[in-house]
């Protein structure tokens, strides 16, 4: 039986070729990807948020499909956004935590034999185009290089708290924006995204389908706005009146696509994805329940880091009012959008394509198991005294079935224990069952065991690439 547990990308990719005899022959829809930052499971109103309002992204959810069993690629920034782009898990990616350089505008650059899905798609005809925060290359790694036709961006990852930046990246160069020099606050990023959106849905053209990404940046601290909020009069901390007023701006936002695309003659073949990167921090978790049910928050690999919203709009082919409890992750993503649009990936994926559960057709294959692990950075590995590594590998965790290992502090101890939740019985991981179920943490060890590459360049960091 455990044979078929343990099952490697490769031939988990099988699954993903099997599925492409199902795909169907119509027009290729427009493909809108929308990537939250820091935006938790229990954020929107139709996953149970009582506080902040969502209608927009609720009238999504309920004109299509929503995910309960969806998870992040990781409960931090970079590795979540590579294993999305590349469906590649985090023991098989470049990226396996957030770290910084040394040069001025750039992140680490995902895996450059893995082709991404923006190039995938590319190669079947669809414009291409990101518009938000890239944080996973620098400007000779940046969106251009990797596929999308246009971008308008934040390069770094660590400039992207600033929404009045002097400048920003157009199409891998650097764009001045003179309203924001000498610290002014003239324009705000998140409506230059949102304006190069609606510019580009303006533009399309009918034909050629297009595949839009947008890595938002609300709303992740730190929190910024315009003078004005719906929260004002709320008894709550200033930062996290903001925050509910971001969520409330992207709301808006989204509302405003759903409309020109209705406007367009676009809306019934335009598949709209609306998902986050991770979970929120522990602020929001704790006052708005940001997180919903679960424990954790934003760098912790328990539900509350990695588990998230996720919504599918296709009124074409996605019945409306569809709820799913299938068991999906962000890197099943790219062999699913690759299924819609007839490509298959030129090589080996850890994902599995989804769209049987998507449209309610089909048998949908199922992961044997799911796979995370976190590196920590230490941003005062340079500073006097510091007895830290610049990295260390933090925590892992497995999803298998209704099991959910964890283990934390691996730095410390490779041997550390490991905890274990029935997510059917305990959802928020409060119960520890592992004393009472060896044999599944033998399991999750042969699984930790198998699903990693070893020392993947910078996790952990190593003194020969000072």
């Amino acid at each position: 039986m455990f044979k078929h547990i343990i099952l490697s990308g490769c031939l988990q990719s099988l699954f993903c070729l099997q599925l492409f005899a199902q795909q169907p022959a119509e027009t290729p829809p427009n493909i809108i990807l929308i990537l939250a930052d820091d935006m938790g499971y229990g954020q929107l109103g139709c996953y149970g948020q009582q506080i902040v309002r969502t209608p927009n992204i609720d009238t999504l959810a309920a004109r299509g499909i929503r995910f309960t069993g969806y998870y992040a690629g990781c409960s931090v920034c970079a590795p979540s956004r590579e294993a999305l782009m590349t469906g590649m898990h985090t023991g098989h990616t470049a990226i396996r935590g957030n770290f910084r350089l040394a040069v001025d505008d750039g992140n680490l650059p995902m895996a450059a034999n893995h082709p991404t899905l923006a190039e995938y798609l590319k190669s079947q005809g669809y414009r291409t185009a990101l518009f938000g925060k890239w944080g996973v290359g620098d400007s000779l790694t940046g969106p251009g290089s990797r596929g999308f036709d246009e971008s308008l961006c934040y390069m770094d990852q660590m400039k992207a708290h600033n929404y009045y930046p002097p400048y920003l990246w157009k199409d891998d160069k650097r764009l001045p924006l003179e309203a924001n020099e000498g610290g002014r606050h003239g324009v705000y990023s998140h409506s230059l995204f949102v304006e190069k959106t609606l510019e580009f849905i303006r533009k399309s053209r009918p034909g050629q389908p297009f595949f839009l990404y947008l890595p938002y940046t609300i709303p992740h601290g730190d929190y910024m706005l315009p003078p004005d909020t719906p929260y004002i009069k709320q008894p709550w901390p200033e930062a996290l009146k903001t925050y509910a007023t971001m969520v409330s701006l992207l709301d808006r936002d989204v509302g405003r696509i759903l409309s020109l695309l209705k406007e367009k003659g676009l809306a019934e073949n335009t598949l709209i994805l609306f998902t986050s990167d991770n979970g929120a921090n522990a602020g929001p978790a704790k006052l708005f329940r940001a997180n919903g049910p679960f424990r954790g928050a934003k760098l912790s690999l328990y539900e509350g880091g990695i588990r998230e919203p996720f919504i599918a709009c296709w009124p074409a082919r996605i019945k409306a009012g569809r709820v799913t409890r299938h068991v999906t992750a962000a890197w099943d993503l790219l062999p699913t959008l690759c299924q819609i649009a007839g490509v298959r990936p030129s090589v080996p994926v850890d994902g599995i394509s989804f769209l049987p559960a998507l449209l309610g057709k089909g048998q949908q294959p199922q992961h044997p198991f799911l796979y995370w692990e976190l590196y920590d950075y230490n941003y005062n590995w340079q500073k006097p005294g510091n007895r830290l590594p610049r990295n260390w590998l933090q925590s892992r965790a497995v999803r298998m079935g209704k099991w959910k290992g964890i283990q934390n502090n691996v730095y410390k101890d490779k041997q550390a224990a490991i905890a274990l939740y029935d997510l059917e019985k305990d959802p928020g991981e409060q119960h520890d069952a592992a004393a009472e179920h060896p044999d599944i943490i033998s399991r999750i060890k042969t699984i930790f065991a198998r699903s990693s590459t070893p020392d993947p360049p910078y996790f952990p960091y190593r003194a020969v690439h000072n």
